[in-house]
């Protein structure tokens, strides 16, 4: 998945927020100096070139969508960041985060904690999933 800019992130995120919107409704999130419709125009076209958009049209007027979902771009981002500057080592990111925002003993048992529901809800479904295909295969 291709990278976004700084501006596409930003109309990224209000569409996200908005699920759909036209230029203008894009326009009246940001603040003042607003920038130029055709600004914004132009940046929609480019994110749809680059598949994070699409729209439709009704008479004059495109209304856009997210083509990519917001959770699904994070966690690309995410595992980026990861990998690039974290030697693909989440202990070692989350190490950094600890201690950069100087987290307590109870804040980190309770990153654990969701952490390990997590992984619960993750291994059940894929447990759930790989039932469904011995079902569906002995069906045949």
């Amino acid at each position: 998945m291709l990278q976004l800019t700084k501006a596409e992130e930003q109309i990224m995120q209000t569409l996200w927020a908005l699920k759909e919107s036209t230029v203008q409704d894009i326009r009246d999130r940001f603040e003042e100096p607003k920038p130029a419709r055709t600004t914004i125009a132009s940046v929609l076209n480019i994110l749809e070139n680059k598949g994070f958009a699409t729209h439709k049209s009704f008479g004059r007027v495109n209304i856009y969508y997210p083509a990519v979902a917001k959770n699904d771009y994070s966690k690309i981002q995410l595992f980026g960041v990861i990998k690039n500057y974290f030697n693909n080592s989440l202990p070692a990111m989350v190490s950094l985060f600890a201690k950069e925002n100087n987290l307590s003993l109870r804040e980190l048992d309770e990153l654990l904690e969701e952490s390990r529901k997590e992984l619960k809800k993750a291994h059940r479904k894929e447990i759930r999933k790989q039932h469904r295909r011995k079902r569906s295969c002995t069906h045949l």
